[in-house]
């Protein structure tokens, strides 16, 4: 058993519906099957009468709110939730609908207060944000995990190896914006926040254990307090391939195409995969088709696609082809901050040799504190300090950490570890 398994044995578990009480957890140390949520699936809110209750529910609830959301990635344009899972002690579970209650910022407001408990928070909180829900103090589970050196952070394996129940694993990549929505997913849902709360306090006992609590809290007041992400630029660079597009004639007809395709994309509400695939994009872009004739032998723009959808995708192409040169993208985007590592060596060999050094101090000392080396510190924020380095002073170091955006707690572990580098690599 675990170090995180003996801290969720301490924890008293309510009995779960349709799962044994603690004292008959079987012998064989499998996990418990989780079946049915405590209370029973809870009714979808739809209406502003239901919300009104809802939200005066949870109001009216005592500590943390787990708080849960399900998209349609793959299916529906963007990314909007059509579900809202929560759970609190006092007020129980619900399901809402964002569809029916497009505006929950009263909800957000009642909660104001409390902690949230979310399953990798940065996934969610956009789309939270989008309808009125934005807290100001959560937990994340899985970057708990990821602190505590779970080897793996999925919600199921970590109520697993920790709680010791499994839960059902079917219906994470279904299309959630459909009405009604079956009972077995709305089941699969309820249940995605059952144990969330329970989850949170055992993984506090073990980060507090470790002597990673303290960390943590600063890792979630980041993202608590993190603005909105602000639009890619590009984004069209992003394309799925587009590393075999060379010429720039290639790229404008990546970024027709893409563009064109969003265009459809967002008036259709459906997913951009589903009007034209990436690899049809590509196939295009390294052709430039004549015509339509030509666009139709490529893969992705077969017999199965209409005259009309053909000749859309061909004016794009069109498009492309009479751009002036003067108009044409770039090769590659601006590059703000350091050059890929791979040219290191060539461009600048003792900033090759700072990040060697660096590197490897960093590696070290993950592994000694049972972390990703991502959560010590970014490699990005690392890059950028050997190949621009401060004084190698631990005040210079550490002022050049916070400025990237490190936590007092990251600043603290690895700032000896850059000064030496600094130092020993010159």
């Amino acid at each position: 058993m675990t170090d995180a398994q003996e801290t969720a044995a301490d924890t008293a578990l309510r009995t779960t519906g349709g799962a044994p009480p603690d004292d008959d957890v079987p012998a064989n140390g499998l996990p418990i099957p989780l079946l049915e949520p405590r209370e029973g699936i809870p009714p979808v809110v739809e209406t502003d009468e239901a919300l009104a209750e809802v939200i005066a529910a949870f109001a009216a609830g005592g500590g943390p709110v787990a708080v849960d959301a399900e998209r349609a990635s793959g299916y529906r344009y963007g990314q909007r939730a059509y579900l809202i899972q929560l759970r609190r002690e006092g007020a129980g579970s619900a399901l809402i609908d964002p569809v029916g209650c497009p505006d929950l910022s009263g909800l957000g407001e009642a909660l104001a207060g409390a902690e949230w408990i979310l399953h990798a928070a940065t996934q969610d909180l956009p789309c939270l944000r989008d309808i009125g829900m934005v807290p100001t103090r959560l937990f994340d589970t899985e970057l708990a995990g990821r602190l505590a050196g779970f080897p793996r952070v999925g919600l199921g394996a970590m109520v697993e190896s920790v709680l010791g129940y499994a839960l059902e694993k079917g219906h994470s990549a279904v299309d959630w914006s459909t009405r009604p929505l079956p009972e077995p997913w709305l089941r699969y849902a309820a249940l995605d926040v059952e144990l969330l709360v329970d989850l949170r306090d055992a993984l506090e006992k073990e980060l507090d254990r470790q002597g990673k609590l303290e960390w943590a809290l600063q890792e979630f007041d980041a993202i608590a307090s993190a603005p909105p992400a602000p639009p890619r630029k590009d984004p069209w660079r992003r394309t799925s391939g587009m590393h075999k597009v060379r010429r720039r004639r290639q790229m404008a007809v990546v970024r027709e195409l893409w563009t064109a395709r969003d265009r459809i994309a967002q008036r259709r509400d459906v997913s951009p995969g589903k009007v034209l695939s990436d690899t049809a994009i590509v196939e295009a872009a390294l052709a430039v088709p004549a015509n339509v004739a030509a666009l139709t032998a490529l893969p992705g723009f077969g017999h199965r696609m209409g005259r009309r959808q053909l000749e859309q995708w061909q004016a794009a192409v069109d498009r492309a082809k009479a751009l002036p040169d003067a108009e044409l993208p770039q090769p590659g985007q601006p590059v703000a901050g350091p050059p890929p590592p791979r040219a290191w060596a060539d461009k600048d060999p003792a900033a090759a040799a700072r990040l060697s050094a660096a590197r490897t101090a960093v590696s070290a000392l993950a592994e000694e504190l049972n972390l990703p080396q991502e959560n010590l510190i970014t490699p990005d924020t690392v890059r950028r300090v050997c190949w621009e380095p401060p004084a190698a002073t631990p005040d210079a170091v550490s002022a050049a950490l916070q400025g990237y955006g490190a936590r007092p707690w990251q600043v603290e572990l690895v700032t000896p570890l850059l000064v030496t580098a600094l130092t020993s690599a010159g």
